[in-house]
Order: C-alpha cells, then structure tokens, then sequence
C-alpha cells in the first residue's frame, strides 16, 4: 500500500499521504504502479469528457477542458517537465549548460511552443475521438502515457547529475515491469479502434517516441531526470491520442 499511496501523491494533488521516507526501493514501486494511475487519471478524463458534451460543450472546448483538468489534478508538473526539457534541448552548449538552463524555473521559446503544441494536439485529438463516441481511447492514450514512465525508468538508465528525483527512479524497473505493462497496454488497445489492430499499432509508435526522446536526453543531459518523465508523459498521451484520432 505505500508503494500505492506514494505512486498517487507523487503523480496527482489528491490528498493521499505516502510513507515518511522514500528510498529506491520504495520508488521504485511506485514507478510500476504509474500505470494504475494512469489509468485512473484516464476513466476521470474520459467520464469529464462525456458529461461536457452531454451538457452540450462543443467537443474541442471538451477537449481543452479535459486537458486543463488533468494539468490541474497533476499540479501542472508534466507539462513544466516538457518545457524545461524542450529548453534544454534546445540549448546550446555542454549538459552542465543544458542542465542549468532546466533548473532556471523559466520558460523559454522552445518551452513554451511545446506546451502549446502538446496542449493543442491532446484536446483536439480528444475531440475527435469524442465526436467518434470513443470514449475507451482517450482514456488509454492517458494511461499509455504513465507506462512511458515505466519504461523510461528501466534498468541501465543512469539519473542526471544533481537529480534528486531522478537518483530514486533511474535504473529501478525490471525489463519484465516494463515489458508486462506495456503488454497490457497493447491488449487494452485492441479495443480502442474500429480495427484491431490500429490501437495497439498507435500504443507501438507513442512508446517508441518515448523511448527515443529518453534516449537522447539521457544522453544530452547525461542522465535521466524528473524534468524528463514529465516530457516523456506529455508526448506520449500526445502521440496516442493523436494516433488514435487518425485511425478512427
């Protein structure tokens, strides 16, 4: 249970209190339990999704309110983690540079258009998938995006210099964790579209951009940190749900 409680109060502001002391072990728990939030966090956009255009809100205001709340309920911090990512991606100079730029606490030019772009792809890519009655899809492309976390935090990911968060997460899930949820996610998207095959195929290429965008900044930024699992969320929620639409 504090592997629970601790996945819930790391990952959404509901009042749920974890243990008083977290090592990696502890950490590393709630990193396999993302995915069971995502999953919670997906039913409660999918049903806010609904009720909004029960009560007669155009899908793509819908959408952008389903995309405020799940900011909102996540303290926003997915999203600050894309752009200081994107800002140090785009910064120019060693990864101690990059590094700094990201601890800056300010949003530069490539932070604040990735925003925009993630915020505008998530909310009318749910509106379509809305306007197509599938409901299922927006929440998997949720919950899709906390198996990235799993996956992000595999064994042989090294944190980040002076990443706090990522020294308890980096490196804690086994390749069997990661290989299991990502099972269940391919399964739980053969519902998800018309075809088959189309959901777990969307599930395929959102995980693989996770993997790539981890990839390059472990190695930008020598190391993994906080600030990138929240990219790695965002793009992958983003590149679901936008895969998704496209295979209705």
């Amino acid at each position: 249970m504090n592997g629970v409680r601790l996945a819930v109060s790391w990952l959404t502001v509901v009042p749920v209190r974890g243990p008083e002391s977290v090592d990696r072990a502890g950490a590393g728990r709630a990193i396999a339990l993302a995915p069971l939030v995502g999953g919670l966090l997906g039913a409660g956009a999918a049903g806010l999704m609904w009720v909004l255009v029960w009560v007669g809100a155009s899908s793509v205001l819908a959408g952008l309110l389903v995309v405020g709340g799940l900011a909102l309920i996540t303290r926003g911090m997915h999203l600050d983690g894309l752009a200081d990512t994107m800002d140090g991606l785009g910064s120019y100079g060693p990864p101690e540079r990059a590094r700094q730029i990201m601890k800056s606490g300010g949003a530069g030019p490539f932070g604040v258009a990735a925003i925009v772009f993630s915020i505008g792809v998530q909310a009318f890519s749910f509106a379509a998938l809305a306007e197509a009655d599938r409901w299922f899809a927006v929440a998997l492309a949720v919950a899709v995006g906390r198996v990235a976390v799993v996956l992000a935090c595999r064994n042989g990911i090294d944190a980040a210099p002076d990443a706090n968060f990522g020294a308890l997460v980096a490196g804690t899930q086994h390749p069997l964790t990661a290989a299991a949820w990502t099972a269940v996610a391919l399964a739980a998207a053969v519902f998800a579209t018309p075809a088959p095959w189309q959901g777990p195929l969307a599930v395929l290429i959102a995980l693989a951009a996770s993997t790539i965008l981890i990839r390059h900044c472990v190695r930008r930024f020598d190391g993994l940190s906080g600030d990138t699992l929240g990219a790695a969320i965002e793009l992958t929620v983003s590149v679901t749900a936008a895969t998704l639409s496209v295979c209705l």
